[in-house]
């Protein structure tokens, strides 16, 4: 069973997508809906959120969360807040 929360932010000109991976342990993932929810409700944004099932690898489920048209970048702050409820570090692509 996957343990931890892996995050990827990607981002283009106006455009950011932060993916969260949780794998098949159901605890992670109600703490990654718990985050969204209370970031959308912080920050009265609404990003088009894609979940990932993965029937046949599991150990790969997660979400994307997506801002299209961020020429102000709020994006940004919606990503933080997301992150540092839920206590993820997100480090540089080599």
């Amino acid at each position: 069973m996957t343990q931890c929360i892996k995050a990827h932010i990607r981002m283009e000109e106006r455009y950011e997508g932060l993916s969260l991976t949780y794998g098949d342990n159901p605890e992670l993932k109600a703490q990654v809906f718990e985050a969204i929810e209370a970031a959308k409700k912080e920050t009265g944004l609404d990003p088009d959120i894609f979940g990932n099932p993965a029937k046949e690898h599991p150990e790969k489920e997660g979400v994307y969360i997506e801002f299209h048209e961020d020429a102000q970048r709020e994006a940004g702050d919606f990503f933080e807040r997301v992150l540092h409820r839920l206590g993820v570090v997100c480090e540089k692509d080599d």
